[in-house]
Protein backbone atom coordinates (compact mmCIF):
# COMPACT_ATOMS: atom_id res chain seq x y z
CA UNK A 1 0.00 0.00 0.00
CA UNK A 2 1.28 3.48 -0.88
CA UNK A 3 0.90 6.53 1.32
CA UNK A 4 2.47 8.15 4.34
CA UNK A 5 2.11 6.85 7.85
CA UNK A 6 -0.91 8.34 9.60
CA UNK A 7 -1.13 9.44 13.26
CA UNK A 8 2.65 9.89 13.58
CA UNK A 9 3.58 13.47 12.63
CA UNK A 10 2.84 15.31 15.90
CA UNK A 11 1.54 14.68 19.41
CA UNK A 12 -2.19 15.20 19.98
CA UNK A 13 -1.52 16.24 23.58
CA UNK A 14 0.51 19.22 22.39
CA UNK A 15 -2.19 20.20 19.92
CA UNK A 16 -4.76 20.35 22.73
CA UNK A 17 -2.43 22.40 24.95
CA UNK A 18 -1.71 24.74 22.05
CA UNK A 19 -5.42 25.19 21.32
CA UNK A 20 -6.06 26.34 24.89
CA UNK A 21 -3.15 28.77 24.77
CA UNK A 22 -4.30 30.15 21.41
CA UNK A 23 -7.84 30.57 22.74
CA UNK A 24 -6.67 32.57 25.76
CA UNK A 25 -4.41 34.68 23.53
CA UNK A 26 -7.29 35.49 21.17
CA UNK A 27 -9.47 36.60 24.08
CA UNK A 28 -6.65 38.67 25.56
CA UNK A 29 -6.04 40.43 22.23
CA UNK A 30 -9.72 41.10 21.54
CA UNK A 31 -10.70 44.74 21.24
CA UNK A 32 -11.72 46.13 24.63
CA UNK A 33 -14.95 47.77 23.52
CA UNK A 34 -16.00 44.79 21.43
CA UNK A 35 -15.53 42.42 24.35
CA UNK A 36 -17.43 44.60 26.80
CA UNK A 37 -20.26 45.36 24.37
CA UNK A 38 -20.75 41.78 23.17
CA UNK A 39 -23.22 39.38 24.72
CA UNK A 40 -21.12 37.20 27.01
CA UNK A 41 -23.21 34.10 26.32
CA UNK A 42 -23.04 34.54 22.54
CA UNK A 43 -19.31 35.25 22.66
CA UNK A 44 -18.63 32.14 24.76
CA UNK A 45 -20.73 30.02 22.42
CA UNK A 46 -18.74 31.37 19.48
CA UNK A 47 -15.39 30.40 21.01
CA UNK A 48 -16.66 26.97 22.07
CA UNK A 49 -17.81 26.30 18.52
CA UNK A 50 -14.55 27.59 17.04
CA UNK A 51 -12.20 25.63 19.30
CA UNK A 52 -14.17 22.42 19.81
CA UNK A 53 -12.31 19.37 18.50
CA UNK A 54 -14.08 17.32 15.82
CA UNK A 55 -12.40 13.90 15.46
CA UNK A 56 -12.88 12.34 12.02
CA UNK A 57 -15.76 9.90 11.63
CA UNK A 58 -15.63 7.58 8.63
CA UNK A 59 -18.71 7.37 6.43
CA UNK A 60 -18.58 3.64 5.78
CA UNK A 61 -21.73 3.59 3.66
CA UNK A 62 -20.05 5.85 1.08
CA UNK A 63 -16.79 3.89 0.61
CA UNK A 64 -15.96 3.34 -3.05
CA UNK A 65 -13.11 2.52 -5.47
CA UNK A 66 -12.02 5.95 -6.71
CA UNK A 67 -9.30 4.82 -9.12
CA UNK A 68 -7.83 1.69 -10.68
CA UNK A 69 -5.23 1.57 -13.42
CA UNK A 70 -2.36 -0.41 -14.87
CA UNK A 71 1.04 0.50 -13.40
CA UNK A 72 4.64 -0.64 -13.48
CA UNK A 73 5.50 -2.48 -10.30
CA UNK A 74 9.11 -2.86 -9.09
CA UNK A 75 9.57 -6.47 -7.94
CA UNK A 76 13.35 -6.36 -7.58
CA UNK A 77 13.09 -6.97 -3.82
CA UNK A 78 10.58 -9.79 -4.12
CA UNK A 79 12.81 -12.75 -3.23
CA UNK A 80 10.19 -15.20 -4.40
CA UNK A 81 11.13 -14.21 -7.92
CA UNK A 82 14.20 -15.40 -9.80
CA UNK A 83 15.92 -12.10 -10.40
CA UNK A 84 19.70 -12.21 -10.81
CA UNK A 85 20.52 -8.51 -10.42
CA UNK A 86 18.58 -6.85 -7.62
CA UNK A 87 20.65 -3.66 -7.61
CA UNK A 88 18.35 -2.15 -10.20
CA UNK A 89 14.56 -1.93 -10.42
CA UNK A 90 12.84 -4.76 -12.20
CA UNK A 91 9.40 -3.78 -13.43
CA UNK A 92 6.43 -5.87 -14.41
CA UNK A 93 2.88 -4.84 -15.20
CA UNK A 94 0.46 -4.67 -12.28
CA UNK A 95 -2.72 -2.97 -11.08
CA UNK A 96 -3.18 -0.03 -8.70
CA UNK A 97 -6.47 0.21 -6.79
CA UNK A 98 -7.38 3.26 -4.66
CA UNK A 99 -10.23 3.01 -2.16
CA UNK A 100 -11.77 6.34 -1.07
CA UNK A 101 -13.32 6.62 2.41
CA UNK A 102 -15.24 9.89 3.00
CA UNK A 103 -15.22 11.27 6.54
CA UNK A 104 -16.62 14.09 8.65
CA UNK A 105 -14.50 16.08 11.09
CA UNK A 106 -11.07 17.68 11.09
CA UNK A 107 -8.70 16.12 8.58
CA UNK A 108 -5.59 17.37 10.38
CA UNK A 109 -6.29 14.96 13.26
CA UNK A 110 -5.21 12.09 10.98
CA UNK A 111 -1.64 13.29 11.50
CA UNK A 112 -1.60 13.53 15.32
CA UNK A 113 -0.55 10.67 17.57
CA UNK A 114 -3.02 9.98 20.41
CA UNK A 115 -1.90 8.99 23.89
CA UNK A 116 -2.76 5.36 23.02
CA UNK A 117 -1.00 3.96 19.95
CA UNK A 118 0.86 0.93 18.61
CA UNK A 119 4.01 0.34 16.59
CA UNK A 120 2.17 -0.43 13.38
CA UNK A 121 0.23 2.72 12.40
CA UNK A 122 -1.81 2.64 9.19
CA UNK A 123 -0.71 4.30 5.98
CA UNK A 124 -2.83 6.40 3.68
CA UNK A 125 -3.34 9.77 2.04
CA UNK A 126 -5.79 12.51 2.95
CA UNK A 127 -7.39 14.13 -0.10
CA UNK A 128 -9.93 16.79 0.86
CA UNK A 129 -12.48 15.08 3.08
CA UNK A 130 -11.50 11.59 1.96
CA UNK A 131 -9.02 9.02 3.20
CA UNK A 132 -7.38 7.19 0.28
CA UNK A 133 -5.96 3.69 0.75
CA UNK A 134 -3.99 2.58 -2.32
CA UNK A 135 -2.88 -0.98 -3.10
CA UNK A 136 -0.78 -2.41 -5.94
CA UNK A 137 -0.92 -6.03 -7.02
CA UNK A 138 0.61 -8.12 -9.77
CA UNK A 139 -2.08 -10.76 -9.71
CA UNK A 140 -5.85 -10.71 -9.52
CA UNK A 141 -6.30 -12.07 -6.01
CA UNK A 142 -9.32 -10.05 -4.89
CA UNK A 143 -9.59 -11.88 -1.56
CA UNK A 144 -6.06 -10.92 -0.53
CA UNK A 145 -6.67 -7.29 -1.47
CA UNK A 146 -9.97 -7.27 0.47
CA UNK A 147 -8.27 -8.72 3.55
CA UNK A 148 -5.51 -6.10 3.39
CA UNK A 149 -8.07 -3.31 3.02
CA UNK A 150 -10.23 -4.51 5.92
CA UNK A 151 -7.16 -4.91 8.13
CA UNK A 152 -6.01 -1.35 7.36
CA UNK A 153 -9.49 0.08 7.77
CA UNK A 154 -9.75 -1.58 11.18
CA UNK A 155 -6.40 -0.07 12.17
CA UNK A 156 -7.55 3.43 11.10
CA UNK A 157 -10.77 3.10 13.10
CA UNK A 158 -8.85 1.97 16.19
CA UNK A 159 -6.67 5.08 16.00
CA UNK A 160 -9.72 7.30 15.51
CA UNK A 161 -11.27 5.84 18.66
CA UNK A 162 -8.08 6.68 20.57
CA UNK A 163 -8.17 10.22 19.15
CA UNK A 164 -11.82 10.54 20.24
CA UNK A 165 -10.89 9.37 23.73
CA UNK A 166 -8.29 12.14 24.03
CA UNK A 167 -10.53 14.86 22.55
CA UNK A 168 -13.66 14.19 24.64
CA UNK A 169 -12.31 15.51 27.99
CA UNK A 170 -11.07 18.65 26.26
CA UNK A 171 -14.46 19.25 24.63
CA UNK A 172 -16.28 18.62 27.92
CA UNK A 173 -14.16 21.17 29.78
CA UNK A 174 -14.13 23.76 26.97
CA UNK A 175 -17.36 25.69 27.84
CA UNK A 176 -16.23 26.36 31.41
CA UNK A 177 -12.68 27.13 30.27
CA UNK A 178 -13.97 29.69 27.75
CA UNK A 179 -16.35 31.28 30.25
CA UNK A 180 -13.58 31.66 32.82
CA UNK A 181 -11.22 33.21 30.26
CA UNK A 182 -13.83 35.68 28.99
CA UNK A 183 -14.94 36.71 32.48
CA UNK A 184 -11.37 37.10 33.70
CA UNK A 185 -10.62 39.40 30.79
CA UNK A 186 -13.81 41.43 31.33
CA UNK A 187 -13.19 41.75 35.06
CA UNK A 188 -9.68 43.06 34.41
CA UNK A 189 -10.91 45.61 31.89
CA UNK A 190 -13.63 46.81 34.24
CA UNK A 191 -11.25 46.94 37.19
CA UNK A 192 -8.69 48.89 35.16
CA UNK A 193 -11.31 51.51 34.44
CA UNK A 194 -12.67 51.50 37.99
CA UNK A 195 -16.06 50.28 36.83
CA UNK A 196 -16.64 47.25 39.02
CA UNK A 197 -19.30 49.09 40.98
CA UNK A 198 -21.38 49.46 37.83
CA UNK A 199 -22.07 45.75 37.59
CA UNK A 200 -24.95 45.75 40.13
CA UNK A 201 -27.43 48.02 41.83
CA UNK A 202 -27.33 47.96 45.63
CA UNK A 203 -30.90 47.55 46.86
CA UNK A 204 -31.45 47.59 50.61
CA UNK A 205 -33.87 44.84 51.64
CA UNK A 206 -35.91 45.06 54.84
CA UNK A 207 -34.48 42.82 57.58
CA UNK A 208 -36.33 39.59 58.26
CA UNK A 209 -37.70 39.09 54.74
CA UNK A 210 -36.69 35.78 53.26
CA UNK A 211 -37.89 33.39 50.62
CA UNK A 212 -36.78 29.89 49.81
CA UNK A 213 -36.08 29.69 46.09
CA UNK A 214 -33.20 28.05 44.25
CA UNK A 215 -33.21 28.57 40.47
CA UNK A 216 -32.03 25.56 38.45
CA UNK A 217 -29.03 25.60 36.18
CA UNK A 218 -29.51 27.70 33.06
CA UNK A 219 -29.08 25.86 29.76
CA UNK A 220 -28.22 28.13 26.85
CA UNK A 221 -28.90 27.59 23.21
CA UNK A 222 -25.57 27.61 21.35
CA UNK A 223 -24.85 30.25 18.73
CA UNK A 224 -21.95 29.40 16.46
CA UNK A 225 -21.25 32.73 14.76
CA UNK A 226 -19.24 35.52 16.30
CA UNK A 227 -21.60 38.15 17.76
CA UNK A 228 -22.00 41.36 15.79
CA UNK A 229 -21.46 44.41 18.00
CA UNK A 230 -22.42 47.99 17.27
CA UNK A 231 -19.47 50.31 16.91
CA UNK A 232 -18.70 52.61 19.78
CA UNK A 233 -16.96 52.78 23.10
CA UNK A 234 -18.28 50.66 25.96
CA UNK A 235 -20.23 52.63 28.53
CA UNK A 236 -20.76 51.23 32.04
CA UNK A 237 -24.40 50.73 32.88
CA UNK A 238 -26.28 49.73 36.06
CA UNK A 239 -27.87 46.30 36.19
CA UNK A 240 -30.18 44.57 38.63
CA UNK A 241 -28.33 41.64 40.26
CA UNK A 242 -29.65 38.19 39.40
CA UNK A 243 -30.46 37.29 42.99
CA UNK A 244 -32.61 40.41 43.39
CA UNK A 245 -34.42 39.59 40.15
CA UNK A 246 -35.28 36.13 41.46
CA UNK A 247 -36.38 37.62 44.79
CA UNK A 248 -38.71 40.12 43.12
CA UNK A 249 -40.38 37.40 41.04
CA UNK A 250 -40.86 35.27 44.13
CA UNK A 251 -42.53 38.15 45.97
CA UNK A 252 -44.92 38.50 43.03
CA UNK A 253 -45.63 34.76 42.93
CA UNK A 254 -46.31 34.66 46.66
CA UNK A 255 -48.74 37.57 46.37
CA UNK A 256 -50.71 35.77 43.67
CA UNK A 257 -50.86 32.69 45.89
CA UNK A 258 -52.66 34.89 48.42
CA UNK A 259 -55.13 35.85 45.68
CA UNK A 260 -55.77 32.21 44.82
CA UNK A 261 -56.37 31.33 48.48
CA UNK A 262 -58.80 34.24 49.01
CA UNK A 263 -60.96 34.10 45.89
CA UNK A 264 -63.83 36.20 47.20
CA UNK A 265 -61.58 39.17 47.93
CA UNK A 266 -60.09 39.29 44.46
CA UNK A 267 -62.73 37.80 42.17
CA UNK A 268 -64.11 41.18 41.00
CA UNK A 269 -60.78 42.99 40.69
CA UNK A 270 -59.55 44.17 37.32
CA UNK A 271 -56.07 44.37 35.93
CA UNK A 272 -55.11 47.64 37.60
CA UNK A 273 -56.35 46.60 41.04
CA UNK A 274 -54.50 43.29 40.90
CA UNK A 275 -51.35 45.12 39.90
CA UNK A 276 -51.67 47.56 42.77
CA UNK A 277 -51.79 44.71 45.30
CA UNK A 278 -48.55 43.37 43.86
CA UNK A 279 -46.98 46.81 44.16
CA UNK A 280 -47.98 47.03 47.83
CA UNK A 281 -46.16 43.77 48.52
CA UNK A 282 -43.06 44.85 46.60
CA UNK A 283 -42.87 48.11 48.53
CA UNK A 284 -43.20 46.11 51.71
CA UNK A 285 -40.03 44.21 50.87
CA UNK A 286 -37.98 47.11 49.48
CA UNK A 287 -37.37 50.51 51.00
CA UNK A 288 -37.68 53.59 48.84
CA UNK A 289 -34.42 55.46 48.27
CA UNK A 290 -33.83 59.03 47.14
CA UNK A 291 -31.60 57.74 44.32
CA UNK A 292 -34.63 56.33 42.54
CA UNK A 293 -34.24 52.67 43.49
CA UNK A 294 -37.90 52.58 44.42
CA UNK A 295 -40.86 50.66 43.09
CA UNK A 296 -43.29 52.75 41.11
CA UNK A 297 -45.45 52.38 38.04
CA UNK A 298 -46.36 54.43 35.02
CA UNK A 299 -49.36 54.10 32.82
CA UNK A 300 -51.87 51.39 33.52
CA UNK A 301 -49.89 48.18 33.65
CA UNK A 302 -46.22 48.97 34.47
CA UNK A 303 -44.29 47.84 37.52
CA UNK A 304 -40.74 49.13 37.43
CA UNK A 305 -37.51 49.97 39.19
CA UNK A 306 -35.78 53.14 38.05
CA UNK A 307 -32.14 54.01 38.51
CA UNK A 308 -30.76 57.36 37.40
CA UNK A 309 -33.81 57.84 35.22
CA UNK A 310 -33.50 54.45 33.48
CA UNK A 311 -35.68 51.38 33.90
CA UNK A 312 -33.80 48.31 35.15
CA UNK A 313 -36.80 46.15 36.09
CA UNK A 314 -40.12 46.28 34.28
CA UNK A 315 -43.17 44.06 34.51
CA UNK A 316 -46.23 44.23 32.29
CA UNK A 317 -49.51 42.91 33.74
CA UNK A 318 -52.07 41.57 31.30
CA UNK A 319 -55.11 39.36 31.26
CA UNK A 320 -54.64 36.52 28.80
CA UNK A 321 -55.87 37.70 25.41
CA UNK A 322 -54.35 35.17 23.04
CA UNK A 323 -51.05 34.77 21.15
CA UNK A 324 -51.30 38.04 19.18
CA UNK A 325 -51.89 40.03 22.35
CA UNK A 326 -48.90 38.32 23.99
CA UNK A 327 -46.59 39.28 21.10
CA UNK A 328 -47.88 42.85 21.31
CA UNK A 329 -47.18 42.89 25.05
CA UNK A 330 -43.60 41.72 24.42
CA UNK A 331 -43.17 44.56 21.91
CA UNK A 332 -44.41 47.00 24.52
CA UNK A 333 -42.07 45.57 27.14
CA UNK A 334 -39.01 45.77 24.91
CA UNK A 335 -39.91 49.33 24.00
CA UNK A 336 -39.33 50.32 27.63
CA UNK A 337 -35.90 48.70 27.99
CA UNK A 338 -32.86 50.80 27.25
CA UNK A 339 -30.08 49.64 29.57
CA UNK A 340 -27.91 46.52 29.52
CA UNK A 341 -29.06 43.34 31.27
CA UNK A 342 -32.44 44.81 32.09
CA UNK A 343 -34.57 42.28 33.94
CA UNK A 344 -38.20 42.15 32.87
CA UNK A 345 -41.35 40.12 33.33
CA UNK A 346 -44.75 39.60 31.77
CA UNK A 347 -47.42 38.77 34.34
CA UNK A 348 -50.36 37.05 32.70
CA UNK A 349 -53.61 36.77 34.65
CA UNK A 350 -55.77 33.90 33.47
CA UNK A 351 -59.44 33.94 34.38
CA UNK A 352 -62.09 31.49 33.16
CA UNK A 353 -59.73 29.92 30.61
CA UNK A 354 -58.21 26.44 30.28
CA UNK A 355 -54.87 27.02 32.01
CA UNK A 356 -53.14 24.04 30.38
CA UNK A 357 -54.09 25.32 26.92
CA UNK A 358 -52.89 28.83 27.82
CA UNK A 359 -49.50 27.52 28.98
CA UNK A 360 -49.05 25.56 25.76
CA UNK A 361 -49.89 28.61 23.64
CA UNK A 362 -47.39 30.71 25.58
CA UNK A 363 -44.67 28.09 25.09
CA UNK A 364 -45.39 28.03 21.34
CA UNK A 365 -45.80 31.79 20.87
CA UNK A 366 -42.91 33.45 22.71
CA UNK A 367 -40.10 31.92 20.58
CA UNK A 368 -41.81 33.33 17.47
CA UNK A 369 -41.07 36.89 18.54
CA UNK A 370 -38.50 38.58 16.29
CA UNK A 371 -36.29 39.52 19.27
CA UNK A 372 -36.25 36.07 20.90
CA UNK A 373 -32.72 34.64 21.28
CA UNK A 374 -32.90 31.54 23.45
CA UNK A 375 -34.89 29.74 26.11
CA UNK A 376 -33.59 29.35 29.66
CA UNK A 377 -36.02 26.63 30.65
CA UNK A 378 -38.95 26.69 33.05
CA UNK A 379 -38.65 27.58 36.75
CA UNK A 380 -41.99 25.99 37.46
CA UNK A 381 -45.09 24.85 35.66
CA UNK A 382 -46.21 28.44 35.10
CA UNK A 383 -42.85 30.24 35.09
CA UNK A 384 -40.95 30.58 31.80
CA UNK A 385 -37.53 32.21 31.29
CA UNK A 386 -36.15 33.63 28.03
CA UNK A 387 -33.37 35.83 26.68
CA UNK A 388 -34.43 38.52 24.19
CA UNK A 389 -32.39 41.18 22.46
CA UNK A 390 -33.38 44.80 22.15
CA UNK A 391 -35.01 45.63 18.81
CA UNK A 392 -32.09 47.72 17.55
CA UNK A 393 -29.13 45.74 18.96
CA UNK A 394 -28.76 41.95 19.07
CA UNK A 395 -26.07 42.13 21.76
CA UNK A 396 -28.08 44.17 24.25
CA UNK A 397 -29.84 41.33 25.96
CA UNK A 398 -33.00 41.41 28.05
CA UNK A 399 -33.96 38.68 30.48
CA UNK A 400 -37.71 38.05 30.18
CA UNK A 401 -39.72 35.99 32.66
CA UNK A 402 -43.28 35.04 31.71
CA UNK A 403 -45.36 34.22 34.80
CA UNK A 404 -48.89 32.89 34.46
CA UNK A 405 -51.42 33.11 37.30
CA UNK A 406 -54.87 31.58 37.50
CA UNK A 407 -56.70 34.36 39.33
CA UNK A 408 -60.16 33.95 40.96
CA UNK A 409 -63.35 34.71 39.08
CA UNK A 410 -66.81 35.56 40.37
CA UNK A 411 -68.12 32.15 39.41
Amino acid sequence: MRGDYLFTKRYLRRLIEGAKAKLVEEIQNMDRDYLLNASEADLCDHFVSKYRGAPPVLRRDEICVSDHQEVDVDVSQDFRRAIFDRSHPFYIKGTSVTIAIPFDGEKDLFYYQPSTFNNNPPRGKIVGQELHLTYTTTDHDADSLRQAYERDLGSVESYLQWVQKDIEPYNDELPQFVQNAVRKRKEKLLADAGLVSSLGIPIRRRPGDSLTFAPPEIRRKPVIRRPEVSAGRFQPEPALPEEEYDYILNVIENMVLVMERSPKAFAKMGEEALRDHILVQLNGHYEGQATGETFNYTGKTDILIRYEGKNVFIAECKFWGGPKALLKTLDQLLGYTSWRDTKTAVLIFNRKRNLSAVLQKISDTVPQHRCHKRELGKRGETHFRYVFHQPDDTNREVLVAVLVFDVPSES
